[in-house]
């Protein structure tokens, strides 16, 4: 049956196991948003479906413009990847200029129907120019510091730019998706010590130069410790977790949601699902989450054997981009992380994200169009006899060249010789 229906998958247009998950975690993103953000909304706007409403037009504006980009070319994307990196920390440094401040942070470009968040983009936009660069430079990297380290000058402005909004987890998100895509591609563990121990070097001090920071994890390691505080978030999102049991109070019958739990349709959204759905539930999700990565990962591979080097890669950093937010969030969520403000992807409330995502799946989807309808030729590889014939063609050639050579060395001494 299983082999029957891989033979039955080769045929299709598209990887339906693909969209469908992806449609599934859909489906339960807008119940849950719809299901967290009844309070909330009645609060602010006195309608309960507000943000129910404005993530569904996100949605289907997401399906449009996936509907649009998967008619790009993937050369088209890898053409012009330098132009995209370019474009992206333009937005950054708008952002900083002209962005909207929300809880001491700018991240978000008011766009007049929404606020658009420039390092979502820039997440794409990473996983295009690295499988890019990985592309021209496969060699390079197995073999030569030189070729990572030339990395850093533009990750480095991007860091900073990233730092300065404060966007700490993005910063984190996006650093971990490079040395993934890097190592996927061959580069040796040696090169990810000197560029990664660096890194969190530089990280951790600034946690622990900067007060907010150091306020958030100090509330992650004891939350009790002020649980009206600092710490009262991470604790009202655990008593919603535990609240959930095996199986939950069922859908609609959360009590954290009623203005207990902040932020409980957005970063919080997962600890509201573990208490309506359960235990149970919180395991159908991370199962959900890894076939998606499985999935991607497959569909990565197949583009390496069809000679799709820059879409294997494409679909490997997407995969490292949604399991590593999603077990971050879910980390966050269960007190594992101090709070990095990330979304949990196609689940928690946010144009931006779902935009994002929807593109980044729609490009994944082209390369497994084109690796199943246009591969490319591979080298052909030369067989042992004709290395050999051809080694022994040049032998000859070479003998050849040596004999005139030597005769006339030979008879140089006979002329002499006659002429005296």
């Amino acid at each position: 049956m299983l082999a029957h229906w891989r033979e039955q998958s080769r045929q299709w247009p598209m990887d339906y196991w693909l969209l469908g998950l992806i449609t599934t975690l859909a489906v339960m993103g807008l119940m849950m948003v719809a299901s967290s953000s009844v309070a909330i909304s009645e609060q602010r706007f006195d309608h309960p479906d507000h943000y129910i409403i404005r993530q569904s037009i996100s949605m289907a504006l997401g399906l449009f413009v996936a509907y649009l980009f998967f008619h790009v070319p993937l050369s088209m994307w890898e053409n012009h990847r330098g132009k995209l990196f370019l474009f992206a920390i333009i937005l950054l440094i708008a952002v900083l200029i002209f962005g909207r401040e929300i809880n001491g942070s700018k991240r978000w470009l008011p766009l007049g129907i929404m606020n658009f968040q420039p390092s979502e983009f820039m997440k794409l936009v990473i996983v295009v120019f690295m499988a890019g660069y990985l592309d021209r430079h496969a060699s390079a990297v197995k073999e030569s510091f030189e070729a990572v380290i030339r990395l850093a000058l533009p990750f480095g402005l991007m860091a900073i730019l990233l730092l300065l909004e404060p966007d700490y987890g993005s910063t984190f998100v996006i650093a971990i998706m490079i040395t993934g895509m890097l190592l996927i591609a061959g580069a040796p563990w040696r090169y990810f010590a000197l560029t990664v121990l660096p890194m969190v070097s530089i990280l951790v001090a600034l946690v622990m130069t900067s007060e907010y920071r150091m306020a958030r994890v100090s509330s992650f390691l004891d939350p009790w410790q002020d649980p009206f505080g600092a710490g009262y978030q991470l604790t009202q999102a655990l008593i919603a977790s535990g609240s959930g049991g095996w199986f939950g109070t069922g859908l609609g019958g959360s009590i954290q949601k009623m203005l207990y739990l902040p932020d409980a349709h957005t970063d919080f959204l997962f600890s509201i699902y573990g208490e309506e759905f359960g235990f149970i539930g919180v395991i159908f999700l991370v199962l959900l989450y890894l076939a998606i990565l499985h999935r991607l990962f497959r569909i990565g591979r197949k583009a390496l054997d069809a000679n799709y080097f820059f879409g294997g890669m494409v679909c490997f950093g997407i995969g490292i981009w949604i399991i590593l937010q999603a077990g971050i969030n879910m980390g966050v969520n269960l007190g594992a992380f101090p709070t990095k403000g990330l979304t949990l992807p196609f689940m928690s409330y946010g144009g931006s994200s779902v935009l994002m995502m929807s593109i980044a799946f729609a490009l994944v989807f082209r390369v497994d169009y084109e690796t199943r309808f246009y591969p490319k030729p591979k080298p052909e590889k030369k067989t042992e006899k004709e290395t050999s014939s051809k080694k022994e063609a040049s032998g000859s050639k070479t003998s050849v060249k040596k004999k005139p050579a030597a005769s006339t060395r030979a008879k140089a001494p006979k002329r002499k010789k006659v002429a005296s």
